[in-house]
C-alpha cells in the first residue's frame, strides 16, 4: 500500500495543490536575511498558489516550492512549504 504523501514515483506529494488558498506566515527569525525581508511585506496576506516545484538535493530530502499569486497587487512571489499554511 502506499502512503497518500507519496506518489507512485516514491517522491512525497506536495502539502498544497495549485488553485489552492494560503497564508503567508511572518518571518519569525531574529536575524533576517535579505530573503525575510523581501517576504515580510506580505506577511499575513491571502494568495492562491498557482505552481510549485519539487527538488531533491544532494544531501538528501525532498521539499517543495511555491509560486502564489499574492490577492492584493495580483503579485506572484515564491515561498518555501514552511513559509504558508492553509486556510
Amino acid at each position: 500500500m502506499i502512503c497518500p504523501k507519496f506518489r507512485e514515483s516514491g517522491t512525497m506529494s506536495p502539502t498544497y495543490e495549485i488553485g489552492q488558498k494560503v497564508k503567508i506566515k511572518p518571518v519569525k527569525s531574529q536575524s533576517t536575511s535579505p530573503r525575510d525581508c523581501s517576504i515580510e511585506p506580505y506577511a499575513g496576506q491571502i494568495g492562491e498558489v498557482v505552481n510549485y516545484h519539487w527538488i531533491n538535493p544532494p544531501a538528501g530530502g525532498i521539499f517543495y516550492i511555491y509560486t502564489v499569486r499574492v490577492e492584493a497587487g495580483d503579485k506572484e512571489i515564491v515561498l518555501h512549504q514552511d513559509e504558508i499554511e492553509a486556510i
